[in-house]
């Protein structure tokens, strides 16, 4: 067992042996999880950050999910039931995603559903594990990790998208192609942070290279404090390129204080920043001080871009995300718990690769749930899961998930963005010499 993953099961064992929380999840679930004839829906259990450091990865992801969801709900729902997602908050904390993971499993939700965020999601895991009887499976989270994707937690986890390792290989691959070797890394100091650390060493230790340097932050750390101790890291270090790990918060407020202080390095990111938040954060700060913060940024992807409206899929989405808009919304009591401030409104983003990861969340689990019985069990979900065999959702490429070689991850393949026009755009395999170090 990875150390990471002993030491998560290590605090859920005495987390449970909480008085606090014992009783929360002491009456099981009926084995099975079967909707029953008398149910008219079906619902999934989501625990995301809604209201601090990663909330506009959890909205959007949310919304994006809903988006497809309330289409199929107002065409029947499937077997005649609605698919309803239940979320609750847990501030990108793991205590509060086992609290709120052992409430849902007490209500009896037939799935566990886009959990975002890695340190959250390798602290229940464990709790998937030790009441697998219940047959309890998490669908699609949003995170890379390898925590879900190699055992013994692999057989608790269904994922969709690409991994963090193979994220951080295409962009380690191409900066030591464009003669960038220098290679840092800013990352949040977590289990999430180390995942994509770890990555990026395999990555480079391929080409017989090393890490440069790295500097790190405080999970939860806003966009809005001064980072110009890890700037100053970066400065005596003169790396070619260096690689994010981070929210879009921290990275943001990080590349802020880059360029105030004249270090041009191309900075990356991966998907987990939330790209779009990030950009709208970095585009007010360059309307306030007239600098550039945008033009040497590159953001890899796991779903392709939202503006290719020559995917079907796309045009559906985006014309799901027009039609429903605030009605997708997340409910208040998510959002500004304790009561609504000004300082807390959300600005929802019309578009975005989270929320796109969202709505193709969603319809790969209905695609799944279509293939199951009119009284579906949570035991047989597994199985149908893996019959899917080759599934294209209008992407022009083939997902898979196969029981012959026990495929848990539908998706290979990462994209790469890079800002132009105030947005972020796809990064064309021949553009990437523009990135050659001179």
């Amino acid at each position: 067992m990875r150390p990471i993953l002993a030491l998560s099961l290590l605090a859920l064992v005495v987390f449970l042996h909480n008085p606090a929380f014992a009783q929360q999840g002491s009456t099981a679930a009926p084995e099975g999880g079967q909707p029953g004839d008398g149910q008219s829906e079906i619902r999934l259990g989501m625990s995301a950050d809604f209201s601090a450091s990663a909330r506009a990865l959890s909205i959007e992801l949310y919304r994006g999910a809903m988006a497809y969801l309330t289409q199929v709900n107002e065409a029947g729902g499937v077997q005649g039931r609605r698919v309803v997602i239940t979320a609750y908050d847990d501030k990108y904390q793991p205590d509060l995603a086992i609290r709120n993971t052992l409430r849902l499993m007490k209500e009896n939700v037939f799935a566990l559903f886009s959990y975002v965020g890695t340190p959250t999601m390798i602290r229940t895991l464990p709790l998937l594990r030790m009441r697998q009887g219940e047959h309890f499976l998490l669908f699609f989270p949003f995170t890379g990790a390898d925590a879900s994707r190699v055992p013994p937690y692999d057989m608790f986890s269904f994922n969709l998208r690409a991994s963090y390792d193979q994220e951080t290989k295409g962009l380690v691959d191409h900066f030591v192609a464009a003669g960038r070797t220098r290679i840092a890394v800013f990352y949040q100091a977590d289990a999430y942070g180390r995942t994509g650390w770890a990555g990026v060493r395999k990555a480079l230790a391929g080409h017989g290279l090393e890490i440069a340097g790295e500097a790190t932050y405080r999970r939860g750390s806003p966009y809005d404090q001064s980072y110009d101790g890890q700037v100053a890291v970066m400065e005596r270090l003169k790396p070619d390129a260096i690689i994010c790990i981070g929210t879009y918060p921290a990275c943001a407020g990080f590349v802020r204080n880059m360029r105030d202080r004249d270090v041009d390095a191309p900075v990356a990111t991966i998907s987990f920043v939330g790209s779009d938040a990030m950009l709208r954060l970095l585009s007010d700060a360059e309307q306030k001080s007239g600098k550039d913060y945008t033009s040497r940024l590159v953001s890899s992807q796991v779903v392709p871009s939202y503006q290719d409206d020559a995917m079907p899929v796309v045009r559906e989405y985006r014309a799901a995300m027009d039609r429903y808009g605030d009605a997708i919304m997340p409910p208040d009591s998510l959002l500004y718990p304790g009561g609504k401030t000004p300082e807390s409104e959300y600005a929802p983003l019309p578009y975005s690769f989270v929320s796109f990861e969202g709505y193709l969340n969603a319809r790969m689990f209905v695609a799944i749930l279509q293939r199951m019985c009119a009284n579906p069990k949570r035991s047989d979900l597994a199985q149908a899961a893996l019959s899917m065999g080759e599934f294209d959702p209008g992407l022009g490429q083939k997902l898979f998930f196969g029981a012959a070689a026990d495929r848990r991850q539908a998706s290979d393949q990462v994209y790469y963005t890079v800002v132009r026009g105030g947005q972020f755009v796809p990064l064309r395999v021949d553009e990437w010499e523009a990135w050659l170090k001179r």
